[in-house]
Formats: C-alpha cells, sequence, structure tokens
C-alpha cells in the first residue's frame, strides 16, 4: 500500500464504514459517476461557505462546489433564508405560482438569448428539450457535437465515435438512435463546415469554453465561426450552459463573448444549489412548445413537455436569491482573482518541483495537468491550446488523477477529478493553504514514481 493510500484509509474510518452499508444498496456504492471513488468516497456531513465536514470530522476545503452549481459557496445565506421562507408556504404546488415568473425574468435579463425559456428539472432534460426543439424547428433529424464535449445522459448525449469517427456507438443503447448523431473534433474548422455541407444537420450542440469546462479549451476563433457556419446552413446553434451558464460571467459565456446561440441549456448555479435546469433561445423555436391552433390530434405540431418538478416552489426561490447575487458580477470578480492566484501558484510549484505539467483556468474553473509537457498560461487563464486540432491536448493519466485527489484530501482539501470550481465563499486563506497542500502533494506522488 502507498503511503498516500495509507493515510487515506487512517484518516476516514467512519466513511469506509458507510461505504460498506451503501454497497449493498448502490452499484458501486454510490449514487452519481462523479463520486466513484477508490478505495471508498467520503461521506459528507454539513458544509458552508467554502468548506465541508466529513463524517469523520475533517474540514475541507471543497472545490467540487456541488459540481460546479454553487458559485456563491455552500449554504449562502440569501439563498438559505429564500428557501427557508417558502419552506412556511410549501414545497410543490402542482400548479404555477409567481416565483417561478421572477425566476424567468431574472434570467432573461442575465441571458443574451433567452427571448423565451422552459424550466426542467436539470441540464440533461434541459439539452433533451432543445434537440427536440432544433429537430421539430427545422424538420431534420442530424445532431451534431464536438468530441468528448458533455451534455448529460440522454441516448443521444453518450457514447464514442465508432471505428471511422463520425457516428457513435454507446453501450446500452441501440445503434438505431445514434444513427443521426455525428461526432466530430471540436477544434477542427474544416470537418465542421464539411459535416454541415453533407449532412442533413437539425443543430450542433457544444460546451461553449471546450470539453469538461475547458478542460480541453475551445480554439476562441470556433464560436464565431460556428455562428456563421449554422446560421448558413440553417441549423440551430446550441450552447450548453450547464457549468458555464452565469458562471463564466453573468450572462454566461455568450454574454462574455458576444456570440449569441439559438437555444441554451442551463442547470446547476440557475437554481441555487437545487435540483432545477432551463432551455432558453429564440421566441419563435421555444415557441414550438405553445399549445396552439395549429395542433393536430394529441400532440400535433407542438411539442410536449410535462415533468413534475418544473420551476417548483423551493428551486424558484432558491434561483431568485442566487440570480440576485450573481447579476451584481460581484461572485465572479471575487473567485476568478482567486483562481487566478491560485493557478499562477500551482505552476509555480510545478516548476520548483521539476515535475512536468501545468494548471490553467477559465474565469472560476480551473484544471490541472499532470506528468505530461503542457505550457503554462502567462497569468492563469486562457491556456494556450497551441493551434492543436482536434482534442489532442495534455492529460493526466488516471493513476496520477487518483494521487492527487487522495493526496490533497488527505491535506483536506477536495478536487473535482485534477482540476475544479472557485466560489466567491472561497478566501486567500483557502488558496494559500491549497497551494501548501498541493506542494506536499506533488512531493509525495513523485516519491511514489508517479511523476
Amino acid at each position: 500500500m502507498t503511503a498516500i493510500l495509507e493515510r487515506f484509509e487512517e484518516l476516514h474510518p467512519n466513511s469506509l464504514r458507510l461505504h460498506r452499508r451503501a454497497a449493498d444498496v448502490f452499484p458501486n456504492g454510490v449514487t452519481h459517476d462523479i463520486r466513484y471513488f477508490t478505495p471508498f468516497p467520503l461521506y459528507m456531513e454539513r458544509a458552508q461557505g467554502s468548506r465541508k465536514w466529513d463524517v469523520d470530522g475533517n474540514e475541507i476545503i471543497d472545490f467540487v462546489m456541488g459540481h460546479g452549481a454553487l458559485l456563491l459557496g455552500h449554504n449562502e445565506r440569501s439563498v438559505q433564508a429564500a428557501v427557508a421562507a417558502q419552506l412556511q408556504h410549501g414545497t410543490h404546488y402542482g400548479a404555477s405560482h409567481e416565483a417561478e415568473i421572477e425566476w424567468g425574468l431574472r434570467v432573461k435579463q442575465l441571458i443574451p438569448s433567452a427571448e423565451s425559456l422552459r424550466f426542467t428539472s436539470s441540464g440533461t432534460e434541459a439539452t433533451m428539450m432543445a434537440v427536440r426543439l432544433a429537430r421539430g424547428y427545422t424538420g431534420r433529424s442530424t445532431v451534431v457535437r464536438f468530441s468528448q464535449n458533455f451534455h448529460g445522459w440522454n441516448d443521444i448525449m453518450v457514447g464514442a465515435p465508432d471505428r471511422e469517427g463520425v457516428h457513435p456507438h454507446a453501450f446500452g443503447i441501440p445503434d438505431e438512435s445514434l444513427a443521426n448523431v455525428v461526432v466530430v473534433p471540436q477544434n477542427d474548422p474544416e470537418t465542421l463546415r464539411q459535416t454541415l455541407k453533407e449532412e442533413d444537420v437539425a443543430a450542433v450542440i457544444l460546451e461553449p469554453t471546450g470539453a469538461h469546462f475547458g478542460e480541453i479549451p475551445l480554439d476562441p476563433a470556433m464560436l464565431p465561426l460556428l455562428r456563421e457556419t449554422t446560421t448558413a446552413a440553417g441549423a440551430v446553434l446550441i450552447f450548453d450552459e450547464v457549468i458555464t451558464g452565469f458562471r463564466a460571467s453573468p450572462g454566461g459565456v455568450q454574454a462574455a463573448t458576444g456570440i449569441t446561440p439559438d437555444l441554451t441549456t442551463m442547470a446547476k448555479i440557475l437554481a441555487g444549489g437545487l435540483p432545477g435546469g432551463a432551455v432558453a433561445g429564440s421566441r419563435e423555436i421555444v415557441s414550438l412548445i405553445e399549445f396552439g391552433a395549429g395542433d393536430r390530434g394529441e400532440f400535433g405540431s407542438r411539442i410536449p413537455h410535462p415533468g413534475t418538478y418544473n420551476a417548483n416552489p423551493l428551486s424558484a426561490a432558491a434561483g431568485v436569491a442566487a440570480l440576485d447575487r450573481v447579476a451584481t458580477g460581484e461572485p465572479h470578480r471575487h473567485a476568478n482573482a482567486l483562481s487566478r492566484d491560485l493557478v499562477v501558484r500551482l505552476n509555480d510549484v510545478l516548476r520548483a518541483a521539476g515535475a512536468a505539467g501545468c494548471a490553467y483556468a477559465h474565469t472560476s474553473m480551473f484544471h490541472i495537468v499532470l506528468g505530461a509537457e503542457c505550457p503554462a498560461p502567462v497569468d492563469g487563464f486562457d491556456w494556450d491550446w497551441q493551434g492543436r486540432p482536434g482534442d489532442r491536448v495534455p492529460r493526466t493519466a488516471a493513476d496520477v488523477v487518483w494521487a492527487l485527489r487522495r493526496g490533497m484530501l488527505n491535506e483536506r482539501v477536495d478536487l473535482m477529478g485534477s482540476g475544479g470550481m472557485v466560489s466567491s465563499a472561497h478566501s486567500q486563506e483557502d488558496i494559500d493553504h491549497t497551494v501548501q497542500a498541493f506542494e506536499r502533494t506533488i512531493l509525495q506522488i513523485q516519491n511514489e514514481g508517479l511523476l
């Protein structure tokens, strides 16, 4: 057993005990793929601000931040107060209510593409609805997505390209379900142009910072190209801003870049840390959900959209409170400044240790590459992908990622894979501790022969 792993098990006996119970209840003992961890995941008891406490009493600086949902940190006071107040009135009316209007108006205020919108319960549901709207609007079937970009787990959004590198396949999903999906490299304009020319494309969907919230950065020149080429082809451009929405800027990537998509999918920060998503965009496209005189039969020419928890009162209350804070821009200024400082100092640690790798960030979203040569950004932000076509960028080997996460948890810092999210609740003290923890962990990983 390695020293890192041995220390991890020593620090977390109660998490091990709970994991053994969970293993009889859930596959691998977890309820989300990202929570799968070896030798066992940690179990949390409470959280506040930038910290969370596990069942063994360890106080941990958190950079998972609710899988990116908590720009404002854990249990932020205005969100907590809004949810507490709503609890006095009810959790689920099964009817319309004023808070959903206020929530929708705040989305329209912040997101440039949001002429009209519909709430869902998750980001996966939002991407499902966006694609259905695009297909209904264009009368076409083919959806183009970029390699390794994540859009939830509905059928057409999973699976890797086949041997020809075009159409995906995925275990548990019939090939017929993926017959109208094309996967292209994200930084390859010629392949994109050719696909739009040769295929009858209903929509192109992408993460507008690049795969895995910018782990594989998108060439900035691709966004205006996408807007131009999809418009010329009559295809719908969908930005998946489930992670970047309200984080890359108060109005997401589209507000920061001035490139407005036809449809936008959102979740996470949208609902202030509670379950909630939305699809927003052109009124002409979103209106396909409307009941109207053109309906034929049970569903007719409209797209049906039920959903028991759509715009539920608790999520609406939390969303209104969170977006009021988001609209000020102050959470972004604070989190971005700390993110920049963190990344610059992580790169200093790697250089001092003589370890191959780099850290880079886009706003408050940061990534770490270990064990591969890569250029560190001068100021921490906007990593230079150096014109690499497609997705050929340095990645950290899986065994190194596991060692990094375990080592950082031993130092009471929780990363999301080999990166994370900085919130407005993080402090300079948190960053200082994280840099010191990273320095000690890199030394341990080197001692174990992994770097």
